[in-house]
């Protein structure tokens, strides 16, 4: 875990450079559809430490759906009507058929959603006449533009709800030859001209390549990075204090990993709040800088001072390796991990291990 305000792939890249140093390079990285995972992959390359990069399954349909519909004429007409609508239902008898809340932030990770609810929706619209005054007509009277974007509705639901019902098999089940042939019965719902089908059979293809070179093409490559995901969501919930703050996240989440014992509890009882400042005084907190600054007019050029406490890193190092108050070695439990920096070839790169590194944007 390392924290920083802002991430470039040459960031991403020493961090990793670091990690291969002490446990060697990974057998391959799960990378999501940022920049930075992907310029730091290259980057690694170039300097003779490259390895496979796998693409996670979720950032892979959305991106699929993404470059379908985006320019699809209907798509902005569909987002407004979709605004519209929910201004028109919500305080009123109908205020439970709204709309739900999608994210902005990477919409076509969640857009079926919301699609979804508008198939739903229209179907309650029957042909014919409806009663002044009752709920079908109130209801037509706040549908807006909606009507004229079934077409639109029903193409993206019948791709979004293929690719998720794939995505239920192989999250599960991983990638192998088995659930490849399971997804293309699936996808068999959408025409075999569809882009959106050929560019996910493609990645299928791509990635069992992979597998077949790890030897997990029978038992199932891992092609998502859910259980990563999951980690921060658990950790934002249990953890979460006035600020969101990346660096108390970071504290918390070993916590939240492998097996903690009625010992472990007993050690951190014993910490006291002096070995606990002495730790994290130095860390960079944004609660700490609101009580110091907020109360008191005339001290905001402190928030810029050039000498600033640096943020909590937790890397996994070699035993004999310095510590300080900020950065953390995770130390125990690497001694069968073998491909450390001082075991190198006879063509002068560093062994794989089976390590599978995933990579997740905080």
């Amino acid at each position: 875990m390392s924290v920083a305000e802002s991430w470039t792939g040459e960031a991403v890249a020493e961090v990793l450079k670091e990690l291969i140093g002490t446990l060697g390079r990974p057998v391959a990285l799960l990378k999501d559809g940022g920049s930075a995972l992907a310029k730091a992959a290259d980057e690694l390359s170039a300097e003779a430490l490259g390895t496979r990069c796998l693409d996670d399954l979720s950032h892979v349909a959305a991106n699929l759906l993404k470059h379908q519909y985006v320019h699809h004429p209907h798509f902005d007409t569909f987002l407004s009507a979709c605004g519209q609508v929910s201004k028109h239902l919500k305080q009123s008898a109908l205020a439970c058929l709204a709309p739900p809340k999608t994210s902005t932030k990477a919409r076509f990770m969640n857009l079926h959603r919301l699609v979804k609810w508008a198939d739903q929706l229209l179907q309650h619209c029957r042909p014919g006449a409806a009663r002044a005054g009752s709920a079908l007509a109130k209801l037509r009277s706040a549908l807006d533009q909606l009507p004229t974007c079934k077409a639109f509705i029903g193409l993206f639901r019948r791709d979004a709800e293929t690719l998720l019902q794939c995505q239920e098999v192989l999250k599960v089940k991983g990638l192998s030859e088995q659930t490849r042939e399971q997804c293309h019965q699936i996808v068999e719902a959408m025409p075999p001209s569809s882009p959106v089908r050929r560019g996910f059979e493609a990645w299928m293809a791509k990635h069992l390549a992979v597998a077949s070179e790890l030897g997990l093409d029978t038992v199932g490559l891992p092609i998502s990075s859910d259980p990563i995901e999951s980690l921060f969501g658990v950790v934002k919930q249990r953890s979460q204090g006035p600020i969101k703050d990346a660096d108390r996240l970071a504290v918390y989440l070993p916590a939240f990993c492998g097996q903690r014992s009625q010992g472990d509890a007993a050690h951190v009882l014993e910490i006291s709040v002096a070995q606990q400042q002495e730790v994290m005084g130095t860390v960079s907190s944004l609660s700490k800088q609101r009580r110091q600054v907020l109360p008191r007019p005339g001290s905001l050029e402190s928030l810029f001072e050039a000498d600033r406490p640096r943020h909590v890193e937790l890397l996994a190092g070699s035993k004999n390796r310095s510590k300080s108050a900020i950065v953390s070695t995770l130390s125990n439990g690497y001694e069968l991990v073998q491909g450390t920096c001082s075991e190198v070839d006879d063509e002068g790169t560093l062994p794989l291990n089976s390590v599978l590194a995933g990579a997740s944007r905080a």
